[in-house]
Protein backbone atom coordinates (compact mmCIF):
# COMPACT_ATOMS: atom_id res chain seq x y z
CA UNK A 1 0.00 0.00 0.00
CA UNK A 2 1.26 3.43 -0.92
CA UNK A 3 1.78 5.01 2.50
CA UNK A 4 0.93 8.53 1.32
CA UNK A 5 -2.26 7.31 -0.37
CA UNK A 6 -3.33 5.48 2.82
CA UNK A 7 -2.53 8.51 4.98
CA UNK A 8 -4.66 10.83 2.80
CA UNK A 9 -7.63 8.44 2.55
CA UNK A 10 -10.69 9.21 4.69
CA UNK A 11 -12.41 5.90 5.55
CA UNK A 12 -15.95 5.04 6.71
CA UNK A 13 -16.65 1.53 8.05
CA UNK A 14 -20.27 0.35 8.30
CA UNK A 15 -20.47 -2.81 10.43
CA UNK A 16 -22.47 -3.82 13.50
CA UNK A 17 -20.15 -6.56 14.76
CA UNK A 18 -17.64 -5.43 17.38
CA UNK A 19 -15.08 -8.14 16.52
CA UNK A 20 -15.25 -7.28 12.84
CA UNK A 21 -14.80 -3.62 13.69
CA UNK A 22 -11.73 -4.38 15.80
CA UNK A 23 -10.11 -6.56 13.13
CA UNK A 24 -10.83 -4.11 10.33
CA UNK A 25 -9.50 -1.16 12.36
CA UNK A 26 -6.34 -3.11 13.20
CA UNK A 27 -5.82 -4.17 9.56
CA UNK A 28 -6.31 -0.64 8.18
CA UNK A 29 -3.96 0.86 10.75
CA UNK A 30 -1.35 -1.77 9.81
CA UNK A 31 -1.60 -0.51 6.23
CA UNK A 32 -1.13 3.12 7.25
CA UNK A 33 -4.74 4.38 7.34
CA UNK A 34 -5.39 6.82 10.18
CA UNK A 35 -8.58 8.78 9.40
CA UNK A 36 -11.19 6.09 10.15
CA UNK A 37 -14.87 6.62 11.13
CA UNK A 38 -16.97 3.70 12.36
CA UNK A 39 -20.81 3.41 12.44
CA UNK A 40 -23.00 0.39 13.20
CA UNK A 41 -26.35 1.44 11.67
CA UNK A 42 -27.39 2.37 8.16
CA UNK A 43 -29.28 5.46 9.31
CA UNK A 44 -26.09 6.69 11.01
CA UNK A 45 -24.12 5.89 7.86
CA UNK A 46 -26.55 7.95 5.76
CA UNK A 47 -26.32 10.90 8.15
CA UNK A 48 -22.52 10.64 8.20
CA UNK A 49 -22.01 10.62 4.42
CA UNK A 50 -24.45 13.52 4.05
CA UNK A 51 -22.26 15.62 6.35
CA UNK A 52 -18.78 14.43 5.38
CA UNK A 53 -17.03 13.25 2.22
CA UNK A 54 -15.15 9.93 2.31
CA UNK A 55 -12.59 8.44 -0.06
CA UNK A 56 -13.37 4.85 0.93
CA UNK A 57 -16.51 3.19 2.35
CA UNK A 58 -16.20 -0.38 3.62
CA UNK A 59 -19.65 -1.82 4.33
CA UNK A 60 -20.76 -5.17 5.72
CA UNK A 61 -23.27 -6.73 3.34
CA UNK A 62 -25.02 -8.42 6.28
CA UNK A 63 -26.17 -6.07 9.02
CA UNK A 64 -28.27 -7.68 11.77
CA UNK A 65 -30.05 -4.57 13.03
CA UNK A 66 -31.30 -3.58 9.61
CA UNK A 67 -31.76 -5.43 6.35
CA UNK A 68 -28.14 -5.33 5.09
CA UNK A 69 -25.89 -3.19 2.97
CA UNK A 70 -27.77 -3.85 -0.28
CA UNK A 71 -30.31 -1.14 0.48
CA UNK A 72 -27.70 1.28 1.78
CA UNK A 73 -25.63 1.05 -1.40
CA UNK A 74 -28.71 1.12 -3.65
CA UNK A 75 -30.08 4.18 -1.81
CA UNK A 76 -26.92 6.33 -1.94
CA UNK A 77 -26.23 5.37 -5.55
CA UNK A 78 -29.79 6.14 -6.69
CA UNK A 79 -29.81 9.47 -4.80
CA UNK A 80 -26.43 10.58 -6.16
CA UNK A 81 -24.92 10.49 -2.66
CA UNK A 82 -22.01 8.22 -3.59
CA UNK A 83 -19.39 10.31 -5.43
CA UNK A 84 -17.65 8.54 -8.31
CA UNK A 85 -14.33 9.38 -6.69
CA UNK A 86 -15.34 7.45 -3.54
CA UNK A 87 -14.48 3.73 -3.48
CA UNK A 88 -17.18 1.39 -2.10
CA UNK A 89 -16.21 -2.11 -0.94
CA UNK A 90 -18.57 -4.78 0.41
CA UNK A 91 -17.40 -7.35 2.97
CA UNK A 92 -19.31 -10.50 3.94
CA UNK A 93 -18.84 -13.92 5.51
CA UNK A 94 -21.47 -15.31 3.13
CA UNK A 95 -20.98 -16.02 -0.55
CA UNK A 96 -24.42 -17.45 -1.36
CA UNK A 97 -26.13 -17.07 -4.75
CA UNK A 98 -28.29 -14.18 -3.51
CA UNK A 99 -25.20 -12.19 -2.55
CA UNK A 100 -23.40 -13.02 -5.80
CA UNK A 101 -26.44 -11.85 -7.80
CA UNK A 102 -26.55 -8.62 -5.78
CA UNK A 103 -22.86 -7.96 -6.45
CA UNK A 104 -23.43 -8.51 -10.19
CA UNK A 105 -26.37 -6.12 -10.08
CA UNK A 106 -24.99 -3.39 -7.81
CA UNK A 107 -21.40 -3.45 -9.13
CA UNK A 108 -19.53 -2.00 -6.14
CA UNK A 109 -15.84 -1.25 -6.60
CA UNK A 110 -14.91 -4.54 -4.90
CA UNK A 111 -16.12 -7.36 -2.68
CA UNK A 112 -14.10 -9.06 0.07
CA UNK A 113 -15.12 -12.41 1.56
CA UNK A 114 -14.43 -12.89 5.27
CA UNK A 115 -12.08 -13.99 6.68
CA UNK A 116 -9.36 -12.13 4.79
CA UNK A 117 -5.73 -11.44 5.62
CA UNK A 118 -4.08 -8.04 5.91
CA UNK A 119 -2.10 -8.97 2.80
CA UNK A 120 -5.29 -9.64 0.82
CA UNK A 121 -6.86 -6.39 2.09
CA UNK A 122 -3.70 -4.53 1.06
CA UNK A 123 -3.78 -5.97 -2.45
CA UNK A 124 -7.48 -5.25 -3.05
CA UNK A 125 -7.54 -1.73 -1.55
CA UNK A 126 -4.33 -0.77 -3.37
CA UNK A 127 -5.97 -1.69 -6.67
CA UNK A 128 -9.29 0.08 -5.95
CA UNK A 129 -7.78 3.25 -4.45
CA UNK A 130 -5.08 3.37 -7.11
CA UNK A 131 -7.77 3.39 -9.81
CA UNK A 132 -9.80 6.07 -8.04
CA UNK A 133 -6.68 8.21 -7.56
CA UNK A 134 -5.63 7.89 -11.21
CA UNK A 135 -9.09 8.91 -12.47
CA UNK A 136 -9.88 11.39 -9.70
CA UNK A 137 -9.82 14.59 -11.80
CA UNK A 138 -12.14 13.00 -14.38
CA UNK A 139 -14.53 11.83 -11.66
CA UNK A 140 -14.61 15.28 -10.07
CA UNK A 141 -15.60 16.86 -13.40
CA UNK A 142 -18.39 14.31 -13.86
CA UNK A 143 -19.68 14.94 -10.33
CA UNK A 144 -20.33 18.61 -11.22
CA UNK A 145 -21.85 17.67 -14.63
CA UNK A 146 -18.93 19.06 -16.67
CA UNK A 147 -19.14 16.26 -19.23
CA UNK A 148 -17.27 18.00 -22.06
CA UNK A 149 -14.39 18.74 -19.71
CA UNK A 150 -14.42 15.12 -18.47
CA UNK A 151 -14.35 13.92 -22.10
CA UNK A 152 -11.27 16.04 -22.82
CA UNK A 153 -9.61 14.72 -19.66
CA UNK A 154 -10.34 11.12 -20.69
CA UNK A 155 -8.83 11.70 -24.13
CA UNK A 156 -5.67 13.09 -22.50
CA UNK A 157 -5.65 10.15 -20.04
CA UNK A 158 -5.88 7.63 -22.89
CA UNK A 159 -3.03 9.37 -24.73
CA UNK A 160 -0.69 8.81 -21.78
CA UNK A 161 1.03 5.35 -21.94
CA UNK A 162 1.71 5.16 -18.19
CA UNK A 163 -2.06 4.97 -17.63
CA UNK A 164 -2.39 1.78 -19.71
CA UNK A 165 -3.45 -0.25 -16.64
CA UNK A 166 -6.64 1.83 -16.41
CA UNK A 167 -7.46 2.12 -20.12
CA UNK A 168 -10.50 -0.26 -20.03
CA UNK A 169 -12.28 1.80 -17.35
CA UNK A 170 -11.25 5.05 -19.07
CA UNK A 171 -12.75 3.80 -22.36
CA UNK A 172 -15.97 2.95 -20.54
CA UNK A 173 -16.07 6.49 -19.10
CA UNK A 174 -15.47 7.95 -22.58
CA UNK A 175 -18.56 6.19 -23.94
CA UNK A 176 -20.63 7.38 -20.98
CA UNK A 177 -19.45 10.97 -21.43
CA UNK A 178 -20.30 10.96 -25.14
CA UNK A 179 -23.83 9.89 -24.23
CA UNK A 180 -24.06 12.29 -21.26
CA UNK A 181 -23.09 15.22 -23.49
CA UNK A 182 -25.73 14.27 -26.08
CA UNK A 183 -23.29 12.95 -28.71
CA UNK A 184 -25.26 9.75 -29.33
CA UNK A 185 -24.09 9.15 -32.92
CA UNK A 186 -20.46 9.47 -31.81
CA UNK A 187 -21.20 7.20 -28.83
CA UNK A 188 -22.72 4.60 -31.15
CA UNK A 189 -19.69 4.65 -33.46
CA UNK A 190 -17.34 4.51 -30.47
CA UNK A 191 -19.05 1.44 -28.98
CA UNK A 192 -19.12 -0.29 -32.37
CA UNK A 193 -15.37 0.32 -32.75
CA UNK A 194 -14.70 -1.08 -29.25
CA UNK A 195 -16.79 -4.21 -29.95
CA UNK A 196 -14.76 -4.97 -33.07
CA UNK A 197 -11.74 -5.34 -30.78
CA UNK A 198 -13.32 -6.95 -27.71
CA UNK A 199 -16.90 -7.75 -26.62
CA UNK A 200 -17.02 -5.80 -23.37
CA UNK A 201 -20.46 -6.03 -21.70
CA UNK A 202 -20.41 -2.30 -20.93
CA UNK A 203 -19.84 -1.56 -24.64
CA UNK A 204 -22.78 -3.75 -25.67
CA UNK A 205 -25.08 -2.11 -23.15
CA UNK A 206 -23.79 1.33 -24.15
CA UNK A 207 -24.53 0.54 -27.79
CA UNK A 208 -28.10 -0.49 -26.92
CA UNK A 209 -28.60 2.78 -25.08
CA UNK A 210 -27.19 4.72 -28.07
CA UNK A 211 -29.59 2.93 -30.43
CA UNK A 212 -32.49 3.87 -28.14
CA UNK A 213 -31.43 7.51 -28.07
CA UNK A 214 -31.13 7.58 -31.85
CA UNK A 215 -34.57 5.93 -32.26
CA UNK A 216 -32.96 2.88 -33.84
CA UNK A 217 -35.27 0.67 -31.80
CA UNK A 218 -35.05 -2.41 -34.01
CA UNK A 219 -31.26 -2.55 -33.68
CA UNK A 220 -31.54 -1.95 -29.93
CA UNK A 221 -34.05 -4.81 -29.54
CA UNK A 222 -31.96 -7.30 -31.53
CA UNK A 223 -28.86 -6.66 -29.44
CA UNK A 224 -30.57 -6.52 -26.05
CA UNK A 225 -32.45 -9.78 -26.71
CA UNK A 226 -29.11 -11.50 -27.32
CA UNK A 227 -27.82 -10.11 -24.03
CA UNK A 228 -30.92 -11.32 -22.17
CA UNK A 229 -29.84 -14.93 -22.75
CA UNK A 230 -26.54 -14.42 -20.91
CA UNK A 231 -26.78 -14.82 -17.13
CA UNK A 232 -24.35 -12.02 -16.24
CA UNK A 233 -26.17 -9.55 -18.52
CA UNK A 234 -29.80 -10.47 -17.88
CA UNK A 235 -30.74 -7.78 -15.37
CA UNK A 236 -29.26 -4.92 -17.38
CA UNK A 237 -30.83 -6.38 -20.54
CA UNK A 238 -34.30 -6.61 -18.99
CA UNK A 239 -34.00 -3.04 -17.70
CA UNK A 240 -33.16 -1.83 -21.21
CA UNK A 241 -35.97 -3.94 -22.71
CA UNK A 242 -38.37 -2.39 -20.21
CA UNK A 243 -37.19 1.10 -21.21
CA UNK A 244 -37.58 0.21 -24.90
CA UNK A 245 -41.15 -1.06 -24.48
CA UNK A 246 -42.13 1.95 -22.35
CA UNK A 247 -40.72 4.23 -25.07
CA UNK A 248 -42.95 2.42 -27.60
CA UNK A 249 -45.96 2.56 -25.24
CA UNK A 250 -46.10 -1.24 -25.18
CA UNK A 251 -46.81 -1.31 -21.46
CA UNK A 252 -47.95 -4.96 -21.33
CA UNK A 253 -44.59 -6.16 -22.67
CA UNK A 254 -42.74 -3.67 -20.46
CA UNK A 255 -44.51 -5.17 -17.45
CA UNK A 256 -43.50 -8.68 -18.54
CA UNK A 257 -39.86 -7.54 -18.80
CA UNK A 258 -39.74 -5.87 -15.40
CA UNK A 259 -41.45 -8.88 -13.80
CA UNK A 260 -38.73 -11.17 -15.25
CA UNK A 261 -36.13 -8.81 -13.75
CA UNK A 262 -37.83 -8.98 -10.33
CA UNK A 263 -37.66 -12.78 -10.49
CA UNK A 264 -33.88 -12.54 -10.85
CA UNK A 265 -33.46 -9.73 -8.33
CA UNK A 266 -36.47 -9.84 -5.97
CA UNK A 267 -35.13 -7.28 -3.49
CA UNK A 268 -35.05 -4.33 -5.87
CA UNK A 269 -37.67 -1.91 -4.49
CA UNK A 270 -37.20 0.30 -7.55
CA UNK A 271 -38.26 -2.47 -9.94
CA UNK A 272 -41.28 -3.41 -7.82
CA UNK A 273 -42.38 0.23 -7.95
CA UNK A 274 -41.99 0.20 -11.74
CA UNK A 275 -44.06 -2.99 -11.84
CA UNK A 276 -46.76 -1.29 -9.75
CA UNK A 277 -46.97 1.70 -12.07
CA UNK A 278 -46.99 -0.43 -15.22
CA UNK A 279 -49.66 -2.72 -13.79
CA UNK A 280 -51.79 0.34 -13.06
CA UNK A 281 -51.54 1.42 -16.71
CA UNK A 282 -52.38 -2.07 -17.98
CA UNK A 283 -55.17 -2.55 -15.41
CA UNK A 284 -53.39 -5.65 -14.11
CA UNK A 285 -54.73 -5.35 -10.57
CA UNK A 286 -53.42 -8.72 -9.40
CA UNK A 287 -49.84 -7.84 -10.36
CA UNK A 288 -50.24 -4.40 -8.75
CA UNK A 289 -51.37 -6.07 -5.53
CA UNK A 290 -48.49 -8.60 -5.56
CA UNK A 291 -45.90 -5.88 -6.31
CA UNK A 292 -47.21 -3.75 -3.42
CA UNK A 293 -46.94 -6.73 -1.07
CA UNK A 294 -43.35 -7.39 -2.20
CA UNK A 295 -42.38 -3.79 -1.47
CA UNK A 296 -43.60 -4.24 2.12
CA UNK A 297 -41.84 -7.59 2.42
CA UNK A 298 -38.43 -6.53 1.13
CA UNK A 299 -38.47 -3.03 2.63
CA UNK A 300 -39.36 -4.20 6.15
CA UNK A 301 -36.88 -3.02 8.82
CA UNK A 302 -34.81 -1.25 6.17
CA UNK A 303 -34.39 2.40 5.19
CA UNK A 304 -37.22 1.86 2.67
CA UNK A 305 -39.74 0.77 5.32
CA UNK A 306 -42.48 3.44 5.25
CA UNK A 307 -46.14 3.69 6.38
CA UNK A 308 -47.22 4.38 2.80
CA UNK A 309 -45.99 0.92 1.73
CA UNK A 310 -48.57 -0.84 3.92
CA UNK A 311 -51.41 1.47 2.91
CA UNK A 312 -50.54 0.97 -0.76
CA UNK A 313 -51.09 -2.78 -0.34
CA UNK A 314 -54.53 -2.08 1.16
CA UNK A 315 -55.31 0.31 -1.72
CA UNK A 316 -54.12 -2.19 -4.35
CA UNK A 317 -56.15 -4.92 -2.65
CA UNK A 318 -59.29 -2.77 -2.92
CA UNK A 319 -58.54 -2.01 -6.60
CA UNK A 320 -58.26 -5.74 -7.20
CA UNK A 321 -61.43 -6.54 -5.21
CA UNK A 322 -63.35 -3.94 -7.26
CA UNK A 323 -62.48 -5.71 -10.50
CA UNK A 324 -62.38 -9.42 -9.73
CA UNK A 325 -65.07 -12.06 -9.34
CA UNK A 326 -67.29 -11.86 -6.26
CA UNK A 327 -65.86 -15.13 -4.90
CA UNK A 328 -62.46 -13.45 -4.36
CA UNK A 329 -63.72 -10.16 -2.94
CA UNK A 330 -64.05 -11.20 0.72
CA UNK A 331 -60.54 -12.66 0.77
CA UNK A 332 -59.05 -9.48 -0.72
CA UNK A 333 -60.94 -7.25 1.73
CA UNK A 334 -59.52 -9.28 4.64
CA UNK A 335 -56.00 -8.91 3.25
CA UNK A 336 -56.46 -5.15 2.81
CA UNK A 337 -57.59 -4.82 6.43
CA UNK A 338 -54.68 -6.97 7.59
CA UNK A 339 -52.14 -4.60 6.00
CA UNK A 340 -53.83 -1.64 7.68
CA UNK A 341 -53.43 -3.52 10.98
CA UNK A 342 -49.75 -4.19 10.21
CA UNK A 343 -49.28 -0.49 9.43
CA UNK A 344 -50.72 0.49 12.83
CA UNK A 345 -48.46 -2.02 14.55
CA UNK A 346 -45.29 -1.01 12.68
CA UNK A 347 -45.92 2.77 12.85
CA UNK A 348 -48.08 3.45 15.93
CA UNK A 349 -47.17 7.15 15.98
CA UNK A 350 -47.89 7.83 12.29
CA UNK A 351 -50.67 10.39 11.88
CA UNK A 352 -52.49 9.12 8.80
CA UNK A 353 -56.10 9.02 10.00
CA UNK A 354 -57.46 10.74 6.88
CA UNK A 355 -55.80 8.17 4.65
CA UNK A 356 -57.23 5.31 6.71
CA UNK A 357 -60.64 6.98 6.49
CA UNK A 358 -60.44 7.00 2.67
CA UNK A 359 -59.51 3.30 2.68
CA UNK A 360 -62.47 2.60 4.99
CA UNK A 361 -64.79 4.58 2.69
CA UNK A 362 -63.65 2.46 -0.26
CA UNK A 363 -64.25 -0.71 1.77
CA UNK A 364 -67.77 0.50 2.63
CA UNK A 365 -68.43 1.12 -1.07
CA UNK A 366 -67.32 -2.44 -1.80
CA UNK A 367 -69.94 -3.61 0.73
CA UNK A 368 -72.60 -1.52 -1.07
CA UNK A 369 -72.76 0.95 1.83
CA UNK A 370 -72.59 4.12 -0.29
CA UNK A 371 -74.37 6.32 2.27
CA UNK A 372 -71.89 5.44 5.02
CA UNK A 373 -68.98 5.91 2.60
CA UNK A 374 -70.23 9.42 1.76
CA UNK A 375 -70.63 10.20 5.47
CA UNK A 376 -66.97 9.28 6.04
CA UNK A 377 -65.86 11.56 3.22
CA UNK A 378 -67.81 14.46 4.71
CA UNK A 379 -65.69 14.18 7.87
CA UNK A 380 -62.43 14.77 5.99
CA UNK A 381 -60.49 18.01 6.38
CA UNK A 382 -60.03 19.24 2.80
CA UNK A 383 -57.57 21.93 3.93
CA UNK A 384 -54.83 19.33 4.53
CA UNK A 385 -54.82 17.85 1.05
CA UNK A 386 -51.77 19.83 -0.09
CA UNK A 387 -49.74 17.83 2.45
CA UNK A 388 -51.10 14.44 1.35
CA UNK A 389 -49.00 11.96 -0.57
CA UNK A 390 -49.67 11.33 -4.27
CA UNK A 391 -51.00 7.83 -3.47
CA UNK A 392 -53.40 9.25 -0.89
CA UNK A 393 -54.74 11.81 -3.39
CA UNK A 394 -55.17 9.08 -5.99
CA UNK A 395 -57.18 7.02 -3.51
CA UNK A 396 -59.47 10.02 -2.97
CA UNK A 397 -59.93 10.51 -6.71
CA UNK A 398 -61.03 6.87 -6.98
CA UNK A 399 -63.63 6.98 -4.18
CA UNK A 400 -64.99 10.32 -5.42
CA UNK A 401 -65.50 8.79 -8.86
CA UNK A 402 -67.08 5.59 -7.52
CA UNK A 403 -69.55 7.59 -5.42
CA UNK A 404 -70.55 9.75 -8.39
CA UNK A 405 -68.62 12.88 -7.35
CA UNK A 406 -67.04 13.14 -10.78
CA UNK A 407 -66.05 16.82 -10.72
CA UNK A 408 -64.21 16.37 -7.42
CA UNK A 409 -62.52 13.26 -8.81
CA UNK A 410 -61.31 15.11 -11.91
CA UNK A 411 -60.13 18.06 -9.79
CA UNK A 412 -58.13 15.66 -7.62
CA UNK A 413 -56.53 14.01 -10.66
CA UNK A 414 -55.70 17.49 -11.99
CA UNK A 415 -53.97 18.29 -8.70
CA UNK A 416 -51.98 15.04 -8.88
CA UNK A 417 -50.98 15.79 -12.47
CA UNK A 418 -49.74 19.28 -11.55
CA UNK A 419 -47.71 17.93 -8.64
CA UNK A 420 -46.14 15.26 -10.90
CA UNK A 421 -45.14 17.92 -13.45
CA UNK A 422 -43.47 20.06 -10.78
CA UNK A 423 -41.67 17.22 -8.96
CA UNK A 424 -39.80 14.27 -10.46
CA UNK A 425 -40.49 11.82 -7.64
CA UNK A 426 -43.11 9.75 -9.50
CA UNK A 427 -41.60 9.72 -13.00
CA UNK A 428 -42.98 9.59 -16.53
CA UNK A 429 -44.72 6.21 -16.20
CA UNK A 430 -46.88 7.40 -13.31
CA UNK A 431 -47.69 10.64 -15.13
CA UNK A 432 -48.83 8.60 -18.15
CA UNK A 433 -51.06 6.61 -15.80
CA UNK A 434 -52.63 9.80 -14.39
CA UNK A 435 -53.35 11.07 -17.94
CA UNK A 436 -55.01 7.73 -18.64
CA UNK A 437 -57.03 7.84 -15.40
CA UNK A 438 -58.29 11.35 -16.21
CA UNK A 439 -59.42 10.29 -19.66
CA UNK A 440 -61.03 7.04 -18.57
CA UNK A 441 -62.84 8.54 -15.61
CA UNK A 442 -64.05 11.40 -17.81
CA UNK A 443 -65.47 9.00 -20.41
CA UNK A 444 -66.65 6.21 -18.09
CA UNK A 445 -68.76 7.59 -15.27
CA UNK A 446 -69.71 4.29 -13.63
CA UNK A 447 -67.36 2.28 -11.45
CA UNK A 448 -66.08 -1.05 -12.75
CA UNK A 449 -68.38 -2.85 -10.31
CA UNK A 450 -71.47 -0.92 -11.47
CA UNK A 451 -70.59 -1.34 -15.15
CA UNK A 452 -70.51 -5.10 -14.99
CA UNK A 453 -73.82 -5.25 -13.11
CA UNK A 454 -75.56 -2.90 -15.56
CA UNK A 455 -74.10 -4.75 -18.58
CA UNK A 456 -75.45 -8.09 -17.31
CA UNK A 457 -78.83 -6.42 -16.68
CA UNK A 458 -78.94 -5.04 -20.26
CA UNK A 459 -78.02 -8.42 -21.70
CA UNK A 460 -80.69 -10.26 -19.69
CA UNK A 461 -83.29 -7.76 -20.97
CA UNK A 462 -82.18 -8.40 -24.56
CA UNK A 463 -80.76 -4.87 -25.00
CA UNK A 464 -77.69 -5.98 -26.98
CA UNK A 465 -76.49 -2.50 -28.01
CA UNK A 466 -76.36 -1.13 -24.47
CA UNK A 467 -74.97 -4.43 -23.19
CA UNK A 468 -72.17 -4.22 -25.76
CA UNK A 469 -71.35 -0.63 -24.76
CA UNK A 470 -71.37 -1.43 -21.04
CA UNK A 471 -69.29 -4.62 -21.39
CA UNK A 472 -66.81 -2.77 -23.62
CA UNK A 473 -66.34 -0.09 -20.96
CA UNK A 474 -66.07 -2.75 -18.25
CA UNK A 475 -63.43 -4.60 -20.31
CA UNK A 476 -61.50 -1.33 -20.73
CA UNK A 477 -61.23 -1.11 -16.94
CA UNK A 478 -60.87 -4.87 -16.37
CA UNK A 479 -58.98 -6.35 -19.36
CA UNK A 480 -57.61 -9.21 -17.21
CA UNK A 481 -61.06 -10.31 -15.94
CA UNK A 482 -61.96 -13.54 -17.73
CA UNK A 483 -65.67 -13.36 -16.85
CA UNK A 484 -65.94 -9.89 -18.43
CA UNK A 485 -64.02 -11.10 -21.50
CA UNK A 486 -66.41 -14.05 -21.91
CA UNK A 487 -69.48 -11.84 -21.50
CA UNK A 488 -68.18 -9.30 -24.02
CA UNK A 489 -67.22 -12.03 -26.48
CA UNK A 490 -70.69 -13.51 -26.22
CA UNK A 491 -72.35 -10.14 -26.96
CA UNK A 492 -69.97 -9.50 -29.90
CA UNK A 493 -70.71 -12.95 -31.34
CA UNK A 494 -74.46 -12.43 -30.91
CA UNK A 495 -74.38 -9.11 -32.73
CA UNK A 496 -71.98 -10.37 -35.41
CA UNK A 497 -74.24 -13.34 -36.17
CA UNK A 498 -76.93 -10.85 -37.23
CA UNK A 499 -74.97 -7.90 -38.66
CA UNK A 500 -71.43 -9.16 -39.22
CA UNK A 501 -68.28 -7.70 -37.62
CA UNK A 502 -67.80 -3.96 -37.28
CA UNK A 503 -64.38 -2.26 -37.43
CA UNK A 504 -64.37 -1.72 -33.67
CA UNK A 505 -65.48 -5.24 -32.78
CA UNK A 506 -62.53 -7.05 -34.40
CA UNK A 507 -59.76 -5.63 -32.15
CA UNK A 508 -61.99 -6.24 -29.11
CA UNK A 509 -62.61 -9.78 -30.28
CA UNK A 510 -58.85 -10.48 -30.45
CA UNK A 511 -58.26 -9.03 -26.96
CA UNK A 512 -61.08 -11.09 -25.46
CA UNK A 513 -59.82 -14.31 -27.06
CA UNK A 514 -56.25 -13.60 -25.90
CA UNK A 515 -57.49 -13.05 -22.33
CA UNK A 516 -59.60 -16.21 -22.32
CA UNK A 517 -57.00 -18.48 -23.91
CA UNK A 518 -54.34 -17.27 -21.45
CA UNK A 519 -56.61 -18.02 -18.48
CA UNK A 520 -57.54 -21.18 -16.60
CA UNK A 521 -61.26 -21.71 -17.27
CA UNK A 522 -63.63 -23.69 -15.10
CA UNK A 523 -65.93 -26.29 -16.66
CA UNK A 524 -68.84 -23.87 -17.21
CA UNK A 525 -66.56 -21.23 -18.76
CA UNK A 526 -64.97 -23.81 -21.09
CA UNK A 527 -68.42 -24.92 -22.28
CA UNK A 528 -69.52 -21.29 -22.83
CA UNK A 529 -66.34 -20.47 -24.72
CA UNK A 530 -66.71 -23.54 -26.93
CA UNK A 531 -70.26 -22.50 -27.90
CA UNK A 532 -69.21 -18.90 -28.57
CA UNK A 533 -66.34 -20.05 -30.81
CA UNK A 534 -68.77 -22.19 -32.84
CA UNK A 535 -70.95 -19.08 -33.39
CA UNK A 536 -67.92 -16.96 -34.31
CA UNK A 537 -66.58 -19.58 -36.73
CA UNK A 538 -70.00 -19.63 -38.35
CA UNK A 539 -69.88 -15.85 -38.83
Amino acid sequence: MNSQLAKNTKVLIVDDQALAKGYMKYSLEELGFGDITYVDKINLALTTIRNQRFDLIICSYNLRREQDGYYFYDEIKANGELPLSTAFVFISADTNSDLVQSIIELQPDDFLAKPFTVKELDRRLSRVLGRKQALKDIYLSIEVNKYDKALSQVELFLATPKNAEFFPIALKIKGEMLAASGQFQQAKEFYQAILKVQTFTWAQLGLVNSYLRLDEDEQAEKLVLRLAFKADHQLAAYDLLTALQIKQNDFDTALECVMMATEISPRSIRRHKTAMNLSRITHDYETQFEAAKKIVRFAKNSIHDKPENYLNVARAGIDYAMTTDASDTDKLIKQAKEYVRQFRQAFPKAEMDDQIQIINARLLYLDDEKTNALALLDQLDEGNWDNDSIDSLLDKAKIFHDLGLHERSQAMLEQIENRCKVGSEQGEIFLHYIHQEKEEKSNIKQSSKELNNSAVDYYQKGDVDNALEAFTKAFTLMPKNTSIALNLLQVISLKASKLGFSKTSKPLLKKCIKNIENSVLNEDQQERYHKIRITLDGV
